[in-house]
């Protein structure tokens, strides 16, 4: 039988607004200090940015979601087709809970409903468990360094059904 700290608790996602600009910037700061290697920005770049720089970036970027246990993600508005996934992070004490897959759901559905045919992101080659975690999702390497992509249609498998397309490296 398990122990209390194996049951997993839900994970509630937050659809933020420019006025939810402080929770985004704790979460974003302390994402920057814990995993500074895995992210294009830096520490420097956002530390002491101001209230507006914290307000245009959750306006300039539609779609910013936390996650209770602790995790973040953004999504850039289609372009070409294309929504670009940004910033995903989930704190240490949110890993292996879930909270990973229930962001990128997140991304993929709002991708959906704002009409985009494609997701893309940029992921570092040293960062396995991002990596591993967009593979679950059906991301696939595009030939370009570093970058997945997942289309958000279905392919027909070998026995007629239809599933999303899963591809991950050999």
């Amino acid at each position: 039988m398990g122990t209390p700290h194996d049951i997993r608790r839900p994970v509630t996602l937050r659809t933020l607004t420019p006025d939810d600009w402080t929770d985004w910037r704790d979460l974003r700061l302390a994402a920057l200090r814990h995993d500074p290697g895995v992210f294009g920005a830096t520490l420097a770049h956002w530390e002491n940015a101001p209230e507006e720089r914290w307000r245009a970036r959750l306006t300039e970027v539609p779609f910013n979601v936390l996650a209770t246990p602790a995790g973040m993600v953004s999504a850039t508005a289609p372009q070409d087709g294309a929504v670009e996934l940004l910033s995903l992070w989930v704190a240490p004490a949110g890993r292996g809970r879930g909270v990973g897959d229930a962001l990128v759901g997140a991304v993929v559905d709002w991708a959906r409903s704002a009409g985009a045919e494609t997701v893309r992101l940029r992921v570092y080659d040293h960062n396995a468990r991002a990596r591993d975690l967009y593979y679950r999702h059906g991301f696939a390497e595009t030939g370009e360094p570093e970058i997945l992509s997942r289309s958000l249609g279905v392919v027909s498998g070998e026995d007629g059904s239809n599933r999303p397309h899963h591809s991950r490296p050999p």
